[in-house]
């Protein structure tokens, strides 16, 4: 068995460095202590995908009574080998309990108004559903110039998210071509 170059010096650092901790007195069993009362030793694991782009990165999710408490790289996924971006890094703070920031209910601010108000959830989704309905219909187009049938709307578009799984951009997209949308965009391309 033949060793490369980067083999060698990786068990001869490894070797030196244990040497001098061994030589100099360095009492490591605090560390070792510390180590096995890690926070994330009682939690519960989740794997999951990471939701911020298309490369689909496996993270490990960390919950202790329903609350995150960290997040890591799944080092058996086979797309990132348990490396993360700094937004992969960063998703824990997309729980409300560690980014104060985070919004959790919809705002609303009125026509020329300078106040943004706390809704509803229903307000919101009743609000969304109307407007769409309402430029759907002020826009839809049944034949285009030539005669021919197209049923379309040109007044809205969409830009999806690459956080959607498969089934998601499968119902999302039946949903817009049913509307009859024609500018779908999707954030992964972007």
């Amino acid at each position: 068995m033949g060793i490369s170059r980067r083999q060698f010096l990786k068990i001869s650092g490894t070797s030196l460095a244990g040497a001098a901790f061994g030589a100099f007195g360095f009492d490591l069993s605090p560390i070792e202590a510390y180590a096995y009362s890690l926070k994330t030793r009682n939690a519960q694991q989740t794997t999951t995908i990471c939701p911020y782009c298309a490369v689909g990165c496996g993270i490990i999710v960390y919950t202790v009574e329903g609350r995150v408490i960290a997040t890591e790289g799944d080092p058996d996924h086979p797309i990132n080998g348990g490396r993360l971006c700094s937004k992969g890094s960063a998703l824990r703070q997309l729980s409300h309990e560690v980014n104060p920031n985070r919004l959790t209910r919809p705002l609303y601010r009125a026509p020329y108004s300078k106040q943004w108000q706390e809704v509803s959830w229903d307000f919101a989704i009743d609000r969304i559903a109307r407007n769409i309905k309402r430029t759907r219909d002020e826009t839809f187009e049944q034949k285009n110039l030539s005669g021919q049938t197209v049923n379309r709307t040109t007044g809205m578009a969409s830009l999806g998210s690459a956080a959607m799984d498969n089934e998601e951009c499968y119902i999302y997209q039946k949903f817009l071509r049913a509307v009859g949308l024609v500018y779908i965009e999707h954030q992964a391309r972007i």
